[in-house]
């Protein structure tokens, strides 16, 4: 399979101000892999310590922070002569061992000609149990799921990929079907790479759904092991509340639903809990579609969206049909799927911040809105070829020179105000639109 995280683990080599690298991403997104990936591709040599039940580790560390000392033991643990510059030092699960954080601070100072990298629980490295995380020495990376083009690329697509990276909305267009098809396929496996591998090896579907409630059951688990006893059950309601929430037609996120008389002080540490951990996104409401937007952001109103579009399938338990076929069985949940599929290719491309738009006085909604360029840009999504909108339209009538972007499953068609984008072209274009 091909990540393109690997580019910017590349750049990050490259850059002659270089420090220690966290990578972060919820448990399952790939963190290893890419890194050992990255190590056989750029690297003479790959020093890789598992921290996790690692006695040994765990001495290394915990003695003090004499990083020749820590060197000199790696290289006998590994029993790879590790060397500045030709040599990647690869810490896993490094959340065991908090005091291997801590000495990422003292690479950096006193060893910087040393390539290490680390990757764990996002948890695990944000509580530091009683250690100093080292603030302003390392770099950090965010790892997400696979996104559409990764997902291309692992079903041997590579050249469907390449053209809707060139633009050619002429072509793309032609082959509408075929790029409509295969973003169906990924609405239902999603981005994990353990789940896509699957697929694309067996493509058994009841096999992708089966892995994919494995690894729900698996943070189901995290739960109980990194939150505190008190804190547990209101962060699986949070959790299983989250398909319900996004399928109603407004998708605020509403205390009530979880439970009733839920307030939002009984459940504010239980989200924060669940964005720590990388497993949900949190979209806030900005009252005016006007720059700068954190100037108009409300911060008690807004959506949660998951870490990923299949993963949100299994939870509501929709079945291969009811995705992989144009049909109306579940209209209302194919509009929650496709905003989750939109957000999480623009969070895979790091675009921030992302927000919504809708007054108390209005139902009306425009799905996200971002910055673009010196101008801030709304964004509408709609599930299939019924692209009305009194919201958008109004706005754009109040505001003409506002640009827009649409994306539904029509082709590309570009208007004076607003551009229709089909949805398997959405980050390409985000990027790159003036």
């Amino acid at each position: 399979m091909e990540r393109f995280a690997i580019q910017q683990l590349i750049n990050w080599k490259n850059n002659t101000n270089r420090k220690p690298l966290i990578l972060n991403g919820a448990r399952q997104v790939g963190k290893t892999w890419l890194l050992r990936e990255f190590a056989r591709r750029e690297y003479k040599k790959e020093a890789y310590v598992v921290c996790r039940k690692n006695s040994m580790a765990q001495q290394i560390f915990t003695q003090d922070f004499d990083i020749d000392r820590i060197l000199r033991a790696l290289r006998a643990l590994t029993a790879i002569d590790i060397t500045p510059c030709d040599t990647l030092i690869i810490l896993d699960e490094v959340q065991e061992i908090p005091e291997a954080i801590e000495s990422l601070k003292y690479f950096c100072e006193q060893a910087p000609e040393y390539h290490i990298a680390v990757a764990g629980s996002m948890l695990g490295i944000a509580m530091h149990n009683n250690v100093s995380y080292p603030v302003g020495k390392v770099d950090t990376m965010d790892i997400f799921p696979m996104n559409f083009e990764e997902f291309l690329y692992a079903k041997g697509e590579i050249e469907a990929c390449n053209l809707l990276t060139s633009y050619d909305f002429e072509t793309t267009n032609i082959l509408h079907g075929k790029y409509v098809d295969l973003l169906r396929q990924y609405y239902y496996v999603g981005g994990m790479p353990e789940v896509v591998k699957t697929y694309i090896e067996t493509n058994a579907l009841n096999e992708v759904r089966r892995l994919q409630t494995d690894i729900i059951k698996g943070y189901d688990r995290d739960f109980s092991k990194h939150a505190s006893k008190e804190l547990v059950e209101r962060i699986r309601l949070v959790w299983k509340s989250l398909p319900s929430q996004l399928a109603k037609e407004n998708k605020k996120f509403v205390y009530g639903a979880i439970r009733k008389g839920a307030r939002a002080n009984d459940f504010e540490m239980a989200i924060q809990w669940l964005i720590d951990a990388g497993l949900v996104h949190k979209v806030a409401r900005c009252s005016k579609p006007m720059l700068p937007l954190e100037a108009y952001e409300e911060l008690p109103i807004f959506k949660l969206y998951m870490l990923d579009v299949g993963l949100l399938g299994a939870m509501a338990k929709t079945l291969p049909a009811q995705v992989l076929i144009n049909n109306d069985i579940f209209t209302e949940f194919k509009g929650a799927m496709t905003e989750q599929y939109v957000l999480q290719q623009m969070k895979s491309w790091n675009i921030n911040p992302i927000y919504y738009h809708n007054t108390e006085q209005s139902r009306l909604e425009l799905d996200f809105i971002i910055q673009q360029e010196k101008q801030a840009l709304p964004i509408e999504v709609k599930a299939e070829t019924n692209v009305r909108s009194n919201a958008l339209s109004a706005l754009l009538k109040e505001k003409p020179e506002m640009k827009a972007l649409r994306f539904s499953m029509l082709p590309y068609k570009r208007q004076e105000q607003l551009t229709n984008i089909p949805l398997y072209a959405v980050n390409d274009y985000i990027i790159h639109a003036k």
